[in-house]
């Protein structure tokens, strides 16, 4: 069994990136148990002052924790402005000044969706390289963009609806499950 955490990049309470992450526990292959990551946007501004100060502050180490303790992470987030929105960026950053840095040689696994053509993918590349400087493993293909999110997720629900795209994530999702293993050597 792999114990994996979602940790969402969107605060919005109707965010097609939320809606993907819910869906993910549904699709994941047998063996593979997904569960929420703490909230990030507890996490206070990075800010070194804090961290001399006082340390790091309980939500960051619960965070952290959560990183540690999990087999996987998968980041699922929208992209603002052509990259990470600040809230993912500032938790990452946060954990990233640990002496024991709980995303090193962690398997993550990257997805986004977006209303546009290009379904996040500027923020999925800034992201590969946001996690290569702490040590983490960027699982490669097959990649999840979710295009013109509108007309695949369900317009009430937000349940989404897509075949292929469902299907694409299945295919992501059983991936990802034996790059665990081979990073893990389970």
């Amino acid at each position: 069994m792999s114990n994996v955490i979602t940790i969402c990049g969107s605060l919005r309470a109707r965010s097609y990136n939320a809606a993907l992450a819910r869906t993910l526990p549904k699709l994941a292959p047998t063996g593979m148990h997904i569960t929420e990551s703490p909230r990030i946007d507890t996490i206070p501004h990075y800010n070194h002052d804090i961290q001399e100060s006082r340390g790091f502050p309980a939500e960051v180490t619960a965070f952290a924790d959560a990183i540690r303790h999990a087999d996987g992470v998968i980041i699922v987030s929208p992209e603002y402005n052509w990259t990470i929105p600040g809230t993912l960026k500032n938790a990452i950053d946060w954990v990233s000044r640990m002496k024991e840095q709980p995303f090193k040689e962690k398997p993550v696994l990257l997805q986004s969706a977006s209303i546009a053509l290009l379904g996040g993918s500027r923020m999925q590349y800034h992201l590969r390289q946001c996690l290569t400087s702490v040590d983490a493993f960027v699982f490669g293909r097959p990649e999840v963009l979710v295009t013109f999110a509108p007309q695949k997720f369900d317009e009430k629900t937000l349940e989404l609806k897509d075949q292929p795209t469902l299907d694409i994530i299945r295919q992501q999702l059983e991936g990802f499950a034996k790059f665990i293993a081979r990073v893990s050597g389970k």
